[in-house]
């Protein structure tokens, strides 16, 4: 049955391959513009929530300076576009698990829902992370700044820094995920891994301290401590799986 199954998607033409995914890629874009629609409706609601390490940072002060009149509707824009891609992140892996599991083996296809789910996880647990070490991160910038400054922030400017440390966060949190599938491709074996958890602690600390936007100590252990305790995780995951 199964090699009927993937002898049928063997034979598949060139045009089917296309057809099939242009198929996934529309639905996709559907996914992203309906619920960047909601987000576009909700745009008070999101601004508000996404304001708030800005208000726990600056109590009673954490208004946003708008220079431009085209400012509001920039940011508006920017909150479909990221909160339409962010919502559809589930659909987005589902799309992409459906075009490739047909090509699979029975074995890697049993792997396949598990991955995606913890791909959403992972990636929602760096996002929540990311948010709420947001706050320390303003607070240590206007520290370094000095009490001289009178911090008023652009929205926009504001909006594209928490989003990006959110997305990295987001992004790195995939860590676990990866080593576990390289396991599971037998690329590295965790007997390797292990060995070389010394290298694996200073290359994610200084990695962290590169990527992190805000660039404040406190946002680089929240990034790096999760990675190394996920390192040894996917290391005993690595090992539970292959016996």
């Amino acid at each position: 049955m199964v090699w009927k199954f993937r002898h049928k998607v063997e034979g598949m033409t060139l045009a089917q391959h296309l057809t099939e995914i242009r198929h996934r890629f529309l639905v996709v874009i559907a996914a992203v513009a309906t619920l960047g629609t909601l987000a576009f409706v909700f745009y008070p609601q999101i601004l508000h929530f996404l304001q708030q390490p800005y208000c726990h940072a600056s109590p009673g002060h954490c208004n946003f300076l708008v220079t431009n009149p085209l400012d509001g509707l920039t940011l508006r824009i920017k909150i479909a576009i990221y909160g339409g891609a962010f919502f559809s992140l589930p659909i987005i892996l589902w799309q992409m698990w459906r075009f490739i599991t047909p090509g699979l083996k029975a074995q890697e296809r049993k792997y396949a829902i598990p991955f995606v789910l913890s791909s959403v996880i992972f990636f929602t647990i760096g996002v929540t992370i990311a948010y709420f070490s947001f706050g320390h991160a303003i607070r240590f910038l206007e520290s370094i700044g000095g009490k001289s400054l009178v911090n008023y922030y652009d929205p926009v400017q504001y909006l594209s820094l928490i989003l990006l440390m959110m997305f990295i966060f987001g992004l790195t949190f995939e860590f676990p995920v990866v080593l576990v599938a390289l396991e599971l491709a037998g690329i590295v074996t965790p007997r390797q891994l292990l060995r070389s958890w010394r290298y694996a602690v200073i290359g994610i600390t200084v990695v962290a301290a590169v990527i992190t936007p805000s660039g404040d100590p406190l946002s680089m252990m929240a990034l790096a401590l999760p990675l190394i305790v996920f390192y040894f995780m996917a290391i005993a995951l690595g090992h539970i799986l292959k016996r």
